[in-house]
């Protein structure tokens, strides 16, 4: 039966934690993807834990996961990876503020082979995660260029 998040075949899948400053990048990014006038993909908020991501883009031929991390680059850079073939980079495992991190979910679903047949990670490299702390100005200028490339790689038009 197929998953009702990815209908659409292609899933965007925001995480991160909207009290926690930076952490909120992937959210936010989510969020105005969906305000865009035509989007070819289902778009999730996601503040649960990464390991229920096996189920968010199950069935679906593209994901497209947004998330904070830290890489030891400037806060504000944004890496995007092709997890489809390869696994992420070392450093980015257990650089999340989840107990498992999405590189540690998207292993688990290489491992179980329940990853989608293209699986795209950007990370949007944070400097502050206190609770309550607003977003480093560089986050939020990585926030748009994030939300430019998802839009163009879903081949997006507006």
């Amino acid at each position: 039966m197929p998953n009702a998040f990815s209908r659409a075949g292609a899933v965007v899948i925001g995480v991160g934690n909207e009290f926690r400053g930076d952490d909120a990048a992937g959210l936010i990014v989510a969020r105005r993807l969906r305000e865009q006038a035509s989007t070819q993909a289902v778009v999730l908020d996601w503040e649960a834990d990464p390991a229920g991501l096996l189920e968010a883009w199950m069935d679906a031929n593209l994901a497209i996961v947004v998330d904070t991390v830290v890489s030891g680059a400037e806060p504000g850079t944004v890496q995007r990876f092709d997890a489809s073939t390869v696994p992420l980079p070392a450093r980015l495992a257990g650089s999340s503020t989840h107990a498992l991190g999405v590189a540690e979910a998207i292993e688990l679903a290489r491992a179980l082979d329940r990853l989608p047949g293209r699986t795209i990670v950007y990370g949007i490299e944070g400097s502050s995660f206190s609770a309550g702390a607003a977003l480093d100005p560089t986050v939020e200028r990585a926030i748009d260029e994030t939300l430019t490339r998802v839009v163009a790689e879903l081949g997006v038009r507006p």
